[in-house]
Parts: C-alpha cells; sequence; structure tokens
C-alpha cells in the first residue's frame, strides 16, 4: 500500500511534534511543506528531510497529497480547513478548530458533504491515558461525578507572538484555556449550561489571565483557569460524591503518564502509559481515513467548545453570568 501522504500547511513550531509522529507509522509519510516564503520554505524543508516544497497554500491543496495539517494562527483555522475540504483533502486542523459554533457548524458540514476527516487537534483524547481515565469513573471508582478543576499556565514571552495578536484569535483562553474547558465538557456527561469568569487584558489586547466556572446541565462544574504570566503547569482534579482522581498530565500525556485514584486513606496509582504525544492521533486520523474506524471525537465537540468559550469571554467582559448557546 502507498503511504498516506500528509502535507504541512505552514511552518509553525508545533510541526516538530507532529513529524516525528507522522515518521512513527509504517502508513504514513511526510509528503510536502508549504510556505508563503520560498526560501523559509526549502530552508525549512531541507532541516526537516521533507522531499517537496509548496510556495503557496494553495498549491499544497493542489498537490498530490492526501491529509493536510493545518497548524496556522486560530483565525485561520476555518478559512484553510474550508479550502482544504474544497481541495477534496482530509484535515488535521490544530486546536481550536473554530473561534465560533456557527464556523464549527460551517467545518462539519462541508466536511460531511465532501466525505472528508477531519480532526480538531487535542491529542489528549487519543493517547491511552484518557480512555483509562473514562473506564475509571465508569466503574463508580469516584461515585458520580461532581465537580472538575483545572488549568494550563505557561511564560509567553516572545516578542511578537500570534498568541499575543487579538486579530489572529490570540489570547491564553483560546491557546491553553481551551485545554481544561473541552476536558471539562468532554467528561461532565452533560452540555454547558452556564459561564461565570474573569480575565486580565495585557498591554496586547488579549487575555493574559482567564478564570472561572462552567455549570453543565447536570450540577456537575468546571473550575479552570489559565494564563501567560505564570509558570509552565497542566493538571486536571475529578472529584466525585466517592473518591477523586489527579491528572498530573492531562494535556499531553506520554509514554510515562500516570493519575492518582483516592478513595478515603486509600491511595492507588494508575499507570496510563501509551504512546509519544501526537502518535496516536496520527493513527486514528489514518484509520478514520482508510475507514477502518469512525473519529473517535466527534465535530459536535468542536462547536460546544466554541459556544462554550464564546459565552466565557462574554462573561469575562461584562462581568456578569452567560448563558452558552449551541
Amino acid at each position: 500500500m502507498s503511504p498516506i501522504r500528509w502535507g504541512l500547511l505552514g511552518t509553525a513550531r508545533i510541526n516538530r511534534l507532529i513529524i516525528p509522529a507522522i515518521r512513527a507509522s509504517a502508513r504514513s509519510a511526510v509528503h510536502a511543506v508549504a510556505s508563503r516564503d520560498a526560501a523559509r520554505g526549502h530552508a525549512y524543508a531541507g532541516t526537516w528531510n521533507i522531499p517537496n516544497v509548496c510556495a503557496s497554500y494553495d498549491a499544497l491543496l493542489a498537490s498530490d497529497i492526501d491529509i493536510v495539517y493545518v497548524s496556522l494562527p486560530n483565525s485561520l483555522h476555518v478559512p484553510w480547513t474550508l479550502r482544504a475540504i474544497g481541495a477534496g483533502r482530509h484535515v488535521l486542523c490544530e486546536k481550536p478548530l473554530a473561534l465560533t459554533p456557527d464556523d464549527a457548524r460551517r467545518v462539519s458540514g462541508a466536511a460531511a458533504a465532501a466525505r472528508v476527516v477531519v480532526f480538531d487537534g487535542f491529542m489528549y483524547r487519543h493517547h491511552a491515558q484518557s480512555p483509562r481515565i473514562a473506564e475509571v469513573i465508569a466503574s463508580g471508582a469516584i461515585g458520580t461525578l461532581r465537580m472538575l478543576a483545572g488549568g494550563f499556565t505557561y511564560v509567553q514571552n516572545r516578542e511578537h507572538d500570534v498568541r499575543l495578536d487579538p486579530a489572529l484569535g490570540g489570547g491564553a483562553l483560546w491557546d491553553i484555556g481551551c485545554y481544561p474547558v473541552h476536558f471539562g465538557q468532554w467528561l461532565a456527561g452533560a452540555k454547558a449550561a452556564s459561564v461565570v469568569a474573569t480575565a486580565d487584558i495585557g498591554t496586547s489586547g488579549v487575555d493574559e489571565r482567564v478564570a472561572g466556572v462552567v455549570t453543565y446541565a447536570n450540577g456537575a462544574t468546571l473550575n479552570f483557569f489559565a494564563g501567560f504570566r505564570a509558570a509552565y503547569d497542566t493538571h486536571m482534579h475529578i472529584v466525585g460524591t466517592e473518591g477523586t482522581l489527579d491528572v498530573p498530565r492531562p494535556y499531553r500525556p506520554d509514554i510515562d503518564s500516570h493519575i492518582v485514584l483516592r478513595r478515603g486513606d486509600e491511595i492507588q496509582r494508575i499507570d496510563t502509559a501509551g504512546n509519544a504525544p501526537f502518535v496516536d492521533e496520527v493513527r486514528d486520523m489514518e484509520d478514520a481515513v482508510l475507514g477502518m474506524k469512525p473519529p473517535p471525537v466527534a465535530l459536535e465537540e468542536s462547536r460546544t467548545l466554541a459556544a462554550t468559550i464564546v459565552a466565557i469571554h462574554e462573561s469575562a467582559g461584562t462581568g456578569t453570568a452567560r448563558h452558552v448557546v449551541d
């Protein structure tokens, strides 16, 4: 069987993680990269040993590739995902796929009409840790889930970074706050009903710190935070009626990950080791493209996430609670 040919739409830093994951699979090959700067594109291809360079994004979509990896700034995800779909290409788009629920609907509808596969790039959902977490909760080990609490912070100090540009969909909430919000909606077992949040807007014009509470229709809650002005930290704490579950590496589990179950005085460390980051996401993409298995994460989740984050931004801006309109 000929390898599945991947094309990289852009030369973003995140590519350094996806390229090894693609090459870890015998079914795939990194076939081409596109850059609007020809010299940069050729230099990048030389560094990463990519055989083909396209002088424009449209040229990449017109080339002999099967899957497009979109790693552009957030505001460009939907336009280029739709163009890739229109060219008949499957798409793995870096998170968040869409910044509004209507845009998420457009992508979902276009993908269904074109019969192509589109993934929203939340790699943690493809790693072995996620089904293990779901199994522990489904077993009743923590009782009924009542609350989640988690966040993601790091120091963003790169000048002119796209994450600090409001016109490009920047801000801590869209960049890293989307992780705990996505994680919460996955486990809550119900749709988000309302949110209340606060944020600090930096001189860049984007939210550099955000925190809030999401309340779901079944009464469960998510307390979350994210920020660009604090030391690196990721975690998720899951509280039930009979116990708790701690997830030290919720958003980028790795080959040596684990979770901790607590029931009263009993503490159990549960191994959730799996493949290196992004490897399973690539494999799930391949399976879906080859018609072997359906995508494990539905695009409906992208719409729900966008609706929730839009409401969080509105709440932070007004200082009042907001209903989530999906």
